[in-house]
Formats: C-alpha cells, structure tokens, sequence
C-alpha cells in the first residue's frame, strides 16, 4: 500500500480563468470574493498554460474551474470552508517543473491536481513527496509518476495499457502489418508509449519501424515520406497537440493514406481543426466521449460559451476535450479526499486518498496498491473531417 470558491458567481470563475492569461498563479491566501475570516481550503492546480503542453494543460484547467465553479466549498468537520484553486504553470517543460511545484508548497496547499505531461509530473513528484504534500495525476499517464513515489496518485489509465489497446485496435481495425512510430526524442511520454505499442504490435505479428524527431522540429515531411515509401499500414505518434497539428496538416499535403493512430494528448480540438476538410485518417484513444454525461455536456458547454476566457482556453468553440472531463473529475476526488480526511492538512489527506472512491462522468474511480486509478477501457475516437467532430470508433479493451 502507499505510504499515506471560488464563489458560485460568474465572476470568480471569470476571475479564477483570468490567471491563466498571465503568469498562471495566484499567490493571494485569500479566496477571492471571501472576507478575512472565512474557512478556506486550497488545492493547487499544478498544469502548463504555457510551452508546447499549454493548450492541453488549459483544458484540462477548465473542468477543474467549472466543477469549482459548480461546487465551490466542501463540508469538514462540519464546517463549510471555500475551495480555492492556486495555480503554478509549469510551462510544459521539466526545467520549470520544481519552481511550480515549490511554489505550490509555499502557498501552503492542502493536495495538488495535474499534471497534463508526464515528464513534469515525473520531475515534480520529488517536490511534493518531500513536502508530505499528496498529489493527484489526471492524465499523466507514464508509469513512473507513481513508481517510488507514495505521494503521488492518479485516476487515469497508464500507457502500458493504452500503447497495448492502440496496438490492437490497429490490427483489428486496419489489419496493419507495418507500423511506423515516431516520437520527441527524449520525450518521456512519446517514448514510453512507443515501447508499450511496440512490444504488443510484434507480439502480434507486426514489425515496426522507428524514428524520433528533435525538440523544437517543424518539418514532419522526411517521416511521413519515409512511411510512406516503407509501406506502412499505420503511423503511430503520441505527441504534443503542438507537434500533432502540425504532422496532421504536413500529412495531408503529402496524400499520406495510412491512418494515423494518437494517444490522449490527440483527443483536442485544434487537431480537429489542422485535419478539417483533408482526407486524412486520425485516430486516438482517451479518457471520455461526449455524450457520456449528458448533465455534464450540457453544463459544462453552457459554461464555455457564456465566458470568453474559457472558449479561448477551449480552443474557441465547446467541444468537450476528455481531459476537461478528467480534470472535472479529479476536482471530485480530491473534495472526496478532504472530506474522508475531515481536515485541511496535507498528511491528513494523503492518508485519507488510498481508499477514495468516486464515481464521475469518465467513470468509476478507484486506486490499486500503488495508488493508480484501476481502469480498464479507453475510448477510440475517429476524427470527423468534414464536421470537425471527433466520432466514438469503439470502447476498447487491452485484452
């Protein structure tokens, strides 16, 4: 086992999004909209707004920002005190990583939510452990986030699963022989994924073939060229919504005909835009379909559009992302967290979170003996180029 307000006003939600166009942290201890001697509980938002990830991490904000918006205090002891969500951009790179987990322990936050990326949720978790300061990964989903770190949980699933569920569902699907993976070097995320995939498509019967591209790379058209000319029934590439729009729009100039496959960071409405009115094929797997919850959908859409930060930070129209359906949830456990710890302190509710359950509108929520979210079906989805939609392919199962 693991070592153990925002006001429900439109205008903190306003005021609450409004941080992420600047430095993406509040360093006030006082929850907007209360007075001096108001209960108050922090949960700190650890997530980019900025770098390669932002647009992810921004998302998967929202659904922590409208459930906040939606239940702004929690019951302890009791007592009713007020939710406040401090944030720290760690600008979707490692290097940043330990200043905006610090910053976090500063601020004096009860638990932590985030963070989109691996790679900086894998950098911070040495900060918070040290702190005695738990945290709750949303979409992190590399296996070393919590490997030797019994303060970090998560209630996603992980990419042994998922790299196997993709797999499978391109021999399936497509009856795919070939398969081209490409990667960021060096990514933690992209690389761990690429192996997972790779050890269950040989499994199969396939033979793959590799490549990884340079940080900062904008020129996709050597890879997808060299897919092309090796025959490759399927490409593989789990990465960044920044590099990912691009291949997407590169691959449709180019007439690429094999179906591109994604993991969750694909499931975001600006590859729907990069792939709008193209030929190409985009799948990914994820976390959440619309339509799973309705209330929600509804809910949450009505949100988005009545505030013009959000549509930005949505990507400018109300498609529902699954990590805003994730981050949504994860705001729920942590409130569960809270309550079943019936305390703001920090080692109180890390010993409370390892028997949290929750069920929320990506499903059930539970954690194993290493503090993983047990799961056991991804959703595949299928772009919609000509709607710019993303169409529920199947549930999959990695079995």
């Amino acid at each position: 086992m693991k070592r153990n307000k925002a006001l429900s006003l439109v205008l903190a939600g306003a005021m609450a999004l409004g941080l992420l166009a600047g430095c993406g942290g509040s360093g006030n201890s006082q929850t907007p909209g209360s007075s001096a001697g108001d209960k108050v509980v922090k949960i700190g938002v650890y997530e980019p707004s900025t770098g390669d990830s932002g647009a992810g991490g921004k998302q998967e904000m929202l659904g922590m920002q409208y459930a906040n918006k939606e239940t702004p205090t929690v019951e302890i002891g009791g007592e009713s005190y007020q939710v406040e969500l401090v944030y720290a951009d760690n600008g979707s790179s490692t290097d940043k990583a330990v200043s905006a987990a610090s910053k976090l322990v500063d601020e004096g936050v009860s638990l932590v939510l985030g963070s989109y990326g691996s790679g900086v949720s894998i950098a911070a978790g040495p900060t918070f452990g040290d702190a005695g300061l738990a945290a709750i990964g949303v979409t992190c989903t590399n296996p070393n986030v919590t490997a030797g770190n019994d303060y970090y949980f998560r209630i996603c699933f992980l990419d042994p699963f998922q790299g196997t569920v993709l797999a499978n569902f391109a021999q399936e699907k497509f009856d795919a022989k070939t398969a081209y993976l490409l990667g960021e070097l060096g990514n933690e995320y992209d690389q761990g994924l690429i192996s997972y995939f790779e050890q269950a498509f040989t499994a199969g019967g396939g033979k793959v073939i590799k490549d990884s591209f340079p940080t900062n790379n904008s020129d996709f058209s050597s890879y997808l060229n060299k897919a092309k000319s090796e025959n490759a029934d399927v490409i593989f590439c789990p990465v960044s919504i920044a590099y990912s729009t691009q291949i997407v729009k590169q691959a449709a100039s180019l007439n690429i005909a094999a179906p591109i496959l994604g993991s969750d960071t694909l499931d975001s409405n600006m590859v729907l835009e990069a792939a709008a009115g193209s030929s190409v094929q985009i799948y990914c797997s994820t976390f959440y379909q619309e339509g799973g919850s309705p209330e929600f959908d509804e809910g949450i859409k009505a949100w988005i559009n009545s505030d013009a930060t959000a549509k930005t930070n949505n990507g400018g129209n109300d498609t529902i992302a699954a990590v805003t359906a994730m981050g949504y949830d994860a705001y729920y456990v942590a409130l569960e967290a809270i309550k079943t710890a019936g305390s703001t302190d920090p080692a109180a509710i890390k010993a409370a979170l390892p028997g949290v359950t929750y069920t929320g509108v990506s499903g059930a929520i539970a954690f194993d003996e290493v503090g993983d979210a047990v799961r056991d079906t991804a959703y595949i989805k299928v772009a919609d180029n000509a709607n710019s939609a993303w169409m529920l392919e199947k549930e999959q199962q990695a079995g």
